[in-house]
């Protein structure tokens, strides 16, 4: 029997991951947590920077047509799906890592990037400085309102965590309508993801990467939620 699974993160990621969920044969069902919006931004001059450092696909879908401007420069992308969207988006990836923020950073270094301009959510884990010339905020989350009934869905599933926010936010809803962690699974992108969920869950795992095949995979050390 396979997992039930709830996907927390917001569209369009939500109905990406659920599609590939379902795909591998999971009873999957989505609660986004967050809605994602685009933000102003002014495009920096790109024969400024030597590469673009992104760690979503976020800043590919929401920085708008002006994301065109920078395709001179070479990407390094976090993670196969966001180094896939830069490459539909006309870009030339040349580095993509399979850790986190913060890996993709000594990537940069070790490629011999100096001045990357990094496009990013209003809550991120990179700032400027070191390799990051500059850092430019294109697209913001928004928690979104959700009716405790709604919450009934994550009992007895396994909750997928894509982001430190959606943990923290996850919890602090399941606190809130009183709901028993212990009937609650979690399936997380990165350790650091796991323990912004903090404890008392029914079990909790960890993908090898940030994607959803190995989230996927590592859904094998869980015992099965079907009934």
């Amino acid at each position: 029997m396979m997992q039930r699974l709830v996907v927390l993160r917001p569209e369009p990621g939500n109905a990406a991951t659920l599609a590939r969920a379902r795909d591998a044969g999971f009873d999957a069902v989505a609660l986004p947590v967050f809605a994602v919006e685009p933000l102003d931004w002014a495009v920096p001059d790109p024969t400024q920077h030597d590469a673009l450092i992104l760690t979503s696909a976020n800043a590919l879908r929401f920085g708008g047509e002006a994301i065109a401007a920078l395709r001179m420069l070479p990407v390094l992308a976090v993670g196969g799906h966001t180094a896939a969207a830069a490459r539909d988006a006309g870009f030339e990836v040349i580095a993509s890592g399979t850790g986190n923020a913060a890996d993709i950073v000594a990537l940069a270094e070790r490629t011999g990037v100096r001045r990357a301009l990094h496009l990013t959510g209003h809550d991120r884990t990179l700032e400027a400085g070191g390799v990051i010339a500059t850092l430019i905020p294109v697209y913001q989350s928004v928690p979104r309102a959700i009716d405790p009934a709604e919450l009934d869905v994550l009992h007895d599933r396994v909750a997928l965590l894509h982001s430190a926010r959606a943990a923290k936010r996850i919890g602090t809803l399941v606190n809130s309508a009183g709901l028993t962690r212990t009937r609650i699974a979690i399936a997380a992108f990165s350790p650091a993801i796991a323990a912004a969920a903090g404890s008392g869950w029914a079990h909790m795992v960890v993908a090898a990467r940030p994607d959803d095949a190995a989230l996927f995979a590592a859904l094998t050390a869980l015992p099965t939620t079907s009934r």
